[in-house]
């Protein structure tokens, strides 16, 4: 430890962080305890940046606590998949871990990659390996370093998709930590007893104050939702061609039940730079916030709250003091939608590729319905590659017009073609909540569905079913299912109890505003009953429901984060 750092000032994750020899610390060791099935606590907090998040079966926790036995501890396991793209051959083994060592389904995330759940300590080891064989890693899914990068989503959309996809791949490995830690603890290299000349040349030994969210956009799409990220990048087309990125900084939608200082923040656009530049750009930004956040409140350390602390004008003016030359001025855009274009549809290259509905980013078998034995055996047949999305979806992409056919008849086969789904549920995300997150308060996946199909009850009522409808669901105001920026968000208060939030923009520009607090599902459907009818009765030609509850003063319009409460 370095006695000149004033480590009481600092939160306890600055110390773990500084003396475990670069996020070593004491994991071999815990992963080699017969005696637990947890890990120690030091080395639950590193092992996140090697993608783990050691959890418990809050199911089971009362009764076994009851019978005197330890929680019944498991890890979830991120992967890495910058851009979310995916070969069949990586598909299918996700699909056997998931059988082998997890609870047998994939869980697709709102970052673009996989999440296996329910894997106990004696595994990790060996899921790790496996998912390496196949040319994936968990590295820095997790932790205080910049995580998966995301990016436009669907190659159909655009022909200039290659050009991002490629941006995002070397933006993550740019900003990919170089400690060998990873692959010593997982891969079995060999082990560096005192790393005294290893270096962190971007991140340094104690890494950056908080996590880091990078994304990428082709407008129209919004499909990242690039104002909830850290550092976002929206691609400028001027005949056809990429001539550049404006740049957004200062996105974030974590938050604290009765800590008014926790807010979700839009991010600003803050100018324009061009391709060969983004790389710089991305690095002098992460530079600027490790070296200025907040590492003594873990609460105020993202990105958003730097900005705020120390103000948007001083925050460009030493990015551009790091990079030595200014931004150019941000260029005109605009966004259409956060949500993915479903179904099929043909891209330049002759390719077909579909976009398909996954519920809750659940990939699973549930009785008649197999999706998941479903995408195996496309995974099996098909001559073009999957890829996740931001809103827990999946594309099966660049396949020829032989395969197209074999995939809707695989479909039909497992009782899962995508037919019938209103557009509230095409719109919906919900992070996993219970019975795995520790932070959660309240249902979010497992709820989310149900409660969907009783308010499809009332968009039929009022002609609405084919209305696309944001809604969005987290057990707790983490933000990890963004539910800040939807039109309709749900956030946990308590076991059945929600904060209902309304206004946010369909776009993903705007955040929305608490409505009613702490309600159980009738009064959820009750609220939303009458809004609906108005809705249906009072809106204007093209006008989405975010933009008219504002308009018919539901709620007001919140114009930066400062001005959300909850």
């Amino acid at each position: 430890m370095n006695d000149a750092i004033l480590w009481e000032e600092l939160s306890e994750v600055e110390k773990i962080k500084y003396d475990s020899n670069y996020l070593r610390g004491t994991l071999p060791e815990s992963l080699a305890d017969p005696i637990t099935g947890a890990i120690r606590a030091s080395d639950a907090q590193l092992s996140k940046f090697h993608g783990i998040y050691q959890q418990t079966n809050r199911d089971t926790d009362k009764e076994r606590k009851l019978q005197k036995l330890e929680p019944e501890y498991s890890f979830l396991i991120r992967v890495r998949i910058p851009g979310g793209v995916v070969s069949p051959q990586q598909w299918l083994q996700m699909d056997d871990l998931s059988n082998q060592y997890a609870n047998e389904t994939l869980k697709i995330t709102t970052r673009q990659t996989f999440q296996l759940h329910g894997v106990l300590k004696k595994n990790l080891k060996g899921t790790i390996q496996k998912i390496n064989d196949r040319l994936l890693d968990t590295i820095a899914a997790c932790g205080d370093v910049n995580r998966n990068v995301m990016c436009h989503a669907n190659p159909a959309e655009s022909v200039l998709y290659p050009e991002v996809i490629e941006l995002a791949q070397k933006i993550g490995s740019h900003l990919l930590p170089k400690t060998k830690a990873y692959h010593e603890i997982w891969l079995d290299k060999k082990l560096v007893a005192n790393s005294k000349d290893e270096v962190e040349p971007i991140y340094g030994k104690r890494y950056l104050p908080r996590k880091f969210k990078i994304g990428i956009i082709i407008p129209p799409q919004n499909d990242c939702d690039i104002f909830s990220q850290d550092l976002g990048f929206i691609a400028i087309v001027e005949k056809e061609k990429i001539v550049g990125y404006n740049v957004v900084a200062g996105g974030g939608l974590g938050s604290t039940f009765g800590k008014p200082e926790t807010y979700p923040r839009t991010g600003n656009v803050i100018g324009f730079c061009y391709p060969h530049q983004v790389l710089e750009v991305a690095e002098k930004v992460v530079l600027v916030q490790r070296d200025n956040g907040d590492r003594q409140n873990r609460k105020q350390a993202r990105l958003k709250y730097t900005i705020d602390r120390l103000g948007l004008e001083w925050f460009v003016a030493e990015v551009e003091k790091y990079l030595g030359y200014s931004f150019e001025k941000a260029k005109p855009f605009t966004v259409a939608r956060t949500g993915d274009n479903y179904g099929w549809k043909k891209g330049t290259d002759n390719k077909w590729h579909l976009t398909y509905f996954v519920e809750g980013g659940r990939v699973q078998n549930s009785g008649r319905q197999q999706m998941k034995s479903a995408l195996r055996e496309v995974a099996k047949i098909t001559d073009g590659h999957f890829i996740l999305t931001g809103n827990q979806n999946v594309i099966m992409a660049g396949v020829s017009a032989k395969v197209k056919a074999e995939i809707d008849s695989i479909l039909a086969k497992y009782n899962v073609s995508p037919n019938g789904i209103s557009g509230l549920r095409k719109n919906s995300i919900a992070c996993v909540a219970l019975p795995t997150c520790p932070l959660a308060f309240s249902e979010a996946e497992r709820y989310l569905p149900s409660l969907i199909s009783k308010l499809e009850n009332r968009l039929e009522k009022y002609g609405l079913t084919k209305e696309e409808i944001v809604i969005r669901m987290t057990g707790c105001p983490n933000g990890c299912g963004r539910p800040y920026l939807a039109e309709i968000g749900l956030i946990g208060k308590s076991p059945g109890y929600y904060n209902l939030y309304l206004g946010g923009s369909f776009e993903g520009t705007r955040l929305n505003s608490l409505y009613r607090e702490t309600i159980a599902e009738e009064e959820i459907l009750q609220e939303l009953d009458p809004i609906f009818k108005d809705f249906s009765e009072s809106k204007n030609e093209g006008e989405r429901l975010g933009d008219f509850v504002i308009r018919k003063k539901y709620v007001k319009e919140i114009r930066e984060g400062k001005e959300f409460r909850h």
